[in-house]
């Protein structure tokens, strides 16, 4: 889910002069900026305030609960960065401006208040307020998309409305109000978030492999692709439905398959000495693991943990902090080159990937260990992250241009 920066002319960069809270000071000047630092400040307390509320401590007022991490770490944490990503890379794909200045930090703002609603609002409230930020990210992205006659990316314009909509169903699903387990639309909604992963990564990761790591040949097949994504599709669809597990297991395991099919063929050894490449692979890996994991779990093998924390954690969070360091580089105007600290961003939320698996499938006391393990893996990565790049997120890019 990574993208590049496109040739445009120079500009004034805004003045430094302008304070955090006016709309030329530089974080409000694209997506990226505002949406990766909040994902990750967001995602280095969430889950240490999750896991204190799993292990007795008391977390009240804080309405925190499985419930709340399940949702905030989809509808808050991903949802964010995906946010951030697509209004980045539409501006690049159509050459039309996305929310910026005052726009950009309304929404910035509704994405907050919608998670502090979530922590201390009633319900019916959270709900309101948390529901609106989704759509209305989504109208300015189709615009741009529709002015420009970009129809190849307008499915993604689709997907955040299905993002929507799984949204809706598990607010409803909390209140009472629909007979539904929230388990339902929030694996939906990972779902969907992998299917994004999927199909921006097969059109990039090859790309930048080619660009990247001197030697490699990396071959793209968009047939195979596409069939990757509709057997993921079709198996998550399978599993949200219930259907029998004789049904979903070959549908998730052809997915899986597929996938790692898929990957082998950019040639991921060859990505070894160049992190910025290799978390892209190690990540887009995960995708194929998961569905591996959630044949396993269809027919009772394995818990249905095991498979949604490969895709969440392995997959999707290893594909953020890639995404966010390769972006923050190349649209601040610096190289593209991973030192000492992306590398321990990446191998921290790595290990805490494997470290969450063992959590589901040990016995007790080892379980207890490897969650809390994860968790302080997890939360070291986007400290981290949030430390070192918080500076270029929020001064003007190096190079003088626009963004």
């Amino acid at each position: 889910m990574a993208i590049t920066p496109i040739s445009e002319p120079a500009r004034p960069a805004p003045p430094r002069s302008a304070l955090p809270w006016q709309p030329g000071h530089p974080v409000w000047q694209l997506g990226f900026r505002p949406f990766y630092l909040l994902a990750a400040l967001f995602a280095a307390v969430s889950i240490p305030l999750w896991l204190a509320s799993y292990m007795g401590v008391a977390t009240a007022p804080l309405q925190v609960s499985m419930g709340w991490h399940m949702h905030e770490m989809v509808f808050g944490f991903a949802v964010a960065v995906v946010v951030g990503f697509l209004f980045t890379a539409g501006r690049n794909w159509t050459g039309l401006p996305t929310p910026q200045g005052w726009h950009l930090m309304a929404l910035a703002g509704l994405w907050l208040a919608g998670r502090v609603a979530m922590l201390a609002a009633p319900a019916p409230v959270a709900a309101a307020i948390d529901l609106l930020f989704l759509p209305l990210c989504a109208w300015p992205l189709f615009q741009v998309l529709r002015r420009s006659g970009n129809h190849r990316n307008l499915f993604l314009v689709g997907l955040l409305a299905l993002l929507t909509i799984a949204n809706g169903l598990y607010h409803a699903s909390a209140m009472d109000l629909l007979a539904l387990s929230y388990f339902v639309p929030v694996q939906a909604a990972i779902f969907i978030i992998v299917l994004i992963e999927s199909v921006l990564g097969a059109r990039v990761i090859p790309m930048f492999t080619r660009n990247g790591a001197p030697g490699s040949t990396p071959v793209s097949s968009p047939k195979r692709a596409l069939v990757a994504v509709g057997l993921m599709a079709a198996a998550g669809v399978a599993w949200i439905a219930g259907a029998p597990g004789l049904l979903t297991a070959p549908l998730a395991l052809a997915a899986g398959a597929m996938s790692l099919a898929n990957l082998l063929a950019w040639q991921p050894q060859r990505t070894l000495r160049v992190p910025l490449l290799w978390i892209l692979h190690l990540s887009y890996a995960w995708i194929g693991i998961g569905f591996l994991l959630l044949a396993a779990a269809s027919l009772d093998w394995l818990p249905a943990s095991v498979a949604f924390h490969a895709l969440t954690v392995g997959s999707m969070a290893g594909l953020i902090i890639g995404m966010m360091t390769r972006t923050t580089l190349g649209h601040t105007g610096r190289p593209l080159k991973a030192g000492a600290k992306e590398a321990a961003m990446y191998w921290l939320v790595q290990l805490g990937a494997l470290a969450r698996l063992l959590a589901a499938v040990g016995p007790a006391p080892l379980a207890i260990a490897a969650l809390l393990a994860a968790g302080v893996c997890w939360s070291a990565a986007f400290i981290l992250y949030a430390v070192t790049y918080a500076p270029y997120l929020w001064r003007p890019r190096v190079d003088g241009r626009e963004g």
